[in-house]
């Protein structure tokens, strides 16, 4: 029979590891944003292109009540922590703006919001809303944080041109 005091230093442990796999992963995210930033910033317009996007702009936490089953999980498998979840720079998309419902976006695409009041920035797309939102984006906050709401927000998409096809969305 296993001792308590052997069973709670297993269960540190584990607390331990799982810790240091989330950090991990919000360090590779940081990491990503600040090269994107950095490499849109030294690139001339002749090798990044943009396509803009006018959309709403809300929040979501990850909490059962506003996504699914699995509040942990983003909707391209991505696991989160969500006590963390401001700290990620995720957003989910309306799915008429995710490629696999025709939209011009997909799964890990780099975006960039403004017009937010406080909010603008890179993040990247994690998430679908529900089918009943069209031209939204919900950006990731932990729990408990303020609620907003921001219309007439720019939702910009940064590429090379040698890597995307490219075509403008269309408003339904």
């Amino acid at each position: 029979m296993i001792k308590i005091h052997h069973a709670i230093s297993i269960n540190i442990l584990a607390l331990l590891i799982i810790t240091n796999y989330f950090d991990s992963m919000l360090d590779d995210t940081r990491n990503e944003l600040f090269t994107l930033q950095e490499q849109i910033s030294q690139n001339s317009q002749d090798t990044f292109g943009i396509l803009e996007f006018d959309v709403t702009v809300t929040m979501y936490n990850p909490a059962k009540s506003q996504t699914d089953d699995t509040p942990n999980q983003t909707a391209d498998g991505t696991i989160i922590n969500p006590t963390k979840a401001s700290e990620y720079r995720y957003v989910a998309l309306s799915r008429d703006l995710i490629a696999r419902w025709g939209g011009p976006f997909n799964y890990g695409d780099y975006v960039m919001l403004k017009g937010t009041d406080g909010y603008d920035g890179v993040y990247q797309v994690k998430d679908t809303m529900s089918p009943k939102f069209i031209n939204r984006v919900d950006i990731l906050r932990t729990g408990g944080s303020k609620w907003f709401k921001f219309d007439n927000v720019v939702l910009y998409r940064y590429f090379k041109y040698d890597q995307v096809t490219l075509h403008k969305h269309e408003k339904p």
